[in-house]
C-alpha cells in the first residue's frame, strides 16, 4: 500500500507593513480618496512617459501601499487588461498578474521592508542593507519582452545608512522600464540625494467620509463588526485622516485608552496611583506592545496638542479649559522638554527591552511634576 504524501504548514509570517487581523493592502479592493494620484501614475504608464522613481507621501495609513500595490498590479499586466480610460489603475483581480502580486510571486516585482526576525520573534528595527542587495539579482534578469518591473519601497524611512546608500545606486543608474516606488510618511527625513532622483505624489489625509468608506472595506474584509454610531465620531476624530490609524484604535481598544489618557491629564497634578498602576501592570507585557505603543502615542498627542493650545490659544473648550489650568505660559517650556524625553525614552525602552511598566509610572510622575513646576523626584 503507498504511503500517503507527506504534508507540511508553512507558517505565514507576519509583515511589518500589514496591520494585525486586517487584509495587507496588495489585497485591498478599493482605493479611497487619491484618485488624482492614481491618474497621474495612470497616465504616465499609459502614455510612456513614465518617471523611473516615484515618491508617495503621506501620513501613515492613509492608502499609499494600496495605490503602489495597484500600480505594480497594472504595470505587469498585458496592455489589453488595464482599464481603457487611462484615468484608473484598476485591472481585475482575475488577472495573472493580479494574482501574483497579491501573493508575491510575480518575477517582475520586489518588496523591499523591515524583514521578520524569526529568532527574535520581532521585526528588524530598520531596513537592513541586505534587503536593498536582493536588487542586484532583481536587476539582473531582464523582464520578460517589453514589460516593466516594479520595486516598492515600504517605508523609505526605514532603510539604514547603508541600504540608502545601495538603493541610491540603483536610483542613479536606472535599469530600463523598472520604476522605484517609495513609500514615507516623513520624506523630509530622507537622504536628500534619494529624494532628488524621484518624482514626488503627496497623499493628503482622507476625509471622514473617505475614512468612513476604506474602514468599513477592511472591516468586512476581516469579518469584524463595525463600530457604532458614537464610536464611529470619536474614532474619525483622534484618527487624523488616517485608516489606519482608526482601524488600530478599533482593534486595540484605542478609545478606551483614550479615557485613560484623559482622566490621568485631567486629575494633574494630582495622580491615581492606584490607577495609574493597574493600567502599567496592563500594558507592561510583551503581548501588550500594540497597547503599549497605542498608549504613548494617543499620550504624546494629547500633551502635544495641549501645548499647541497654550501657546496659540486655538482649540476646543475643553482642551482650552485643561491648557489653561495645566500649562501657564512658564510651563510651556517644561512640558515641550517632557515631550521629546518621553518619545526618547521611549524609543529606548522598545529597543532595549528595558521595563515598560516603569516607564508609565515615571512618565506620569513627571507630567505632574511639570503640572506643578517642580523636578520629578
Amino acid at each position: 500500500m503507498a504511503r500517503a504524501p507527506a504534508t507540511f504548514d508553512i507558517e505565514e509570517l507576519p509583515e511589518a507593513d500589514r496591520l494585525e487581523e486586517f487584509p495587507h493592502p496588495r489585497h485591498t479592493q478599493k482605493l479611497f480618496g487619491h484618485a488624482e494620484a492614481e491618474r497621474h501614475l495612470a497616465e504616465a504608464l499609459a502614455g510612456g512617459r513614465m518617471h523611473h522613481a516615484w515618491l508617495l507621501a503621506g501620513p501613515k495609513g492613509i492608502g499609499k501601499a494600496t495605490l503602489a500595490y495597484r500600480f505594480a498590479s497594472a504595470a505587469l499586466a498585458a496592455p489589453s487588461e488595464r482599464d481603457p480610460s487611462v484615468e484608473t489603475l484598476s485591472i481585475a483581480d482575475t488577472t495573472i498578474a493580479s494574482r501574483q502580486v497579491r501573493a508575491l510571486s510575480h518575477p517582475g516585482l520586489l518588496v523591499i521592508r523591515r524583514p521578520y526576525d524569526t529568532k527574535g520573534k520581532r521585526f528588524t528595527a530598520s531596513i537592513p542593507v541586505d534587503e536593498v542587495r536582493r536588487l542586484r539579482t532583481f536587476l539582473g534578469h531582464r523582464a520578460a519582452g517589453d514589460g516593466w518591473r516594479v520595486v516598492i519601497v515600504d517605508e523609505a524611512n526605514e532603510l539604514n545608512v547603508n541600504a540608502a546608500n545601495a538603493l541610491l545606486k540603483s536610483l542613479e543608474e536606472p535599469p530600463v522600464r523598472t520604476v522605484f516606488l517609495l513609500l514615507s510618511s516623513a520624506p523630509g527625513e530622507l537622504v536628500p540625494t534619494i529624494r532628488s532622483r524621484c518624482r514626488m505624489l503627496t497623499l493628503s489625509p482622507l476625509t471622514p467620509t473617505e475614512m468612513r468608506a476604506a474602514a468599513t472595506q477592511a472591516l468586512t474584509a476581516a469579518d469584524i463588526k463595525p463600530p457604532d454610531a458614537a464610536e464611529w465620531a470619536a474614532l474619525e476624530r483622534l484618527s487624523g485622516g488616517s485608516v489606519a490609524r482608526l482601524l488600530g484604535l478599533f482593534g486595540a481598544g484605542g478609545l478606551a485608552l483614550q479615557k485613560q489618557v484623559d482622566r490621568i491629564l485631567e486629575l494633574l497634578p494630582r495622580v491615581d496611583w492606584r490607577a495609574v498602576h493597574a493600567l502599567s501592570d496592563e500594558l507592561a507585557p510583551a503581548a501588550a506592545q500594540t497597547r503599549f505603543e497605542l498608549f504613548f502615542e494617543l499620550l504624546m498627542e494629547t500633551v502635544s496638542r495641549l501645548v499647541r493650545t497654550a501657546a496659540t490659544g486655538q482649540g476646543t473648550p475643553e482642551d482650552v479649559a485643561l491648557a489653561s489650568r495645566l500649562i501657564s505660559t512658564a510651563r510651556l517650556a517644561s512640558f515641550a522638554a517632557l515631550w521629546e524625553r518621553v518619545a526618547r525614552e521611549k524609543a529606548d525602552t522598545l529597543a532595549l527591552n528595558l521595563d515598560r511598566k516603569s516607564l508609565i509610572i515615571e512618565t506620569v510622575a513627571a507630567l505632574a511634576a511639570a503640572a506643578q513646576d517642580r523636578k520629578p523626584v
